[in-house]
């Protein structure tokens, strides 16, 4: 589960092949002891939880970097090594 990007204490992972679950783009949170799966298309927790600032800037960050993000999907469903994204300044 490789870290693609990491910014304000925000890690953001992408699993390898991990489009069984729950079957769209997302990524993997975490922060502190909290930690959800965001969808790319729309920004929203579809699994866990973030506090509502940290959720804030993860959707801004995935707005920025969509493109970006939808690429290391289809790599990381692919089995290969998803890239990093600049974090979010």
């Amino acid at each position: 589960m490789p870290t693609i990007s990491m910014f304000y204490g925000i890690l953001v992972l992408m699993y390898y092949r991990d489009n069984r679950r729950h079957h769209l783009p997302h990524v993997h949170v975490r922060y502190q002891g909290d930690e959800a799966a965001v969808s790319i298309e729309e920004g929203m927790i579809i699994e866990g939880a973030l506090p509502n600032k940290q959720l804030r800037m993860v959707q801004a960050w995935i707005e920025i970097h969509k493109e970006a993000l939808m690429v290391n999907w289809e790599l990381a469903v692919s089995g290969e090594q998803p890239f990093r994204i600049p974090p979010l300044q």
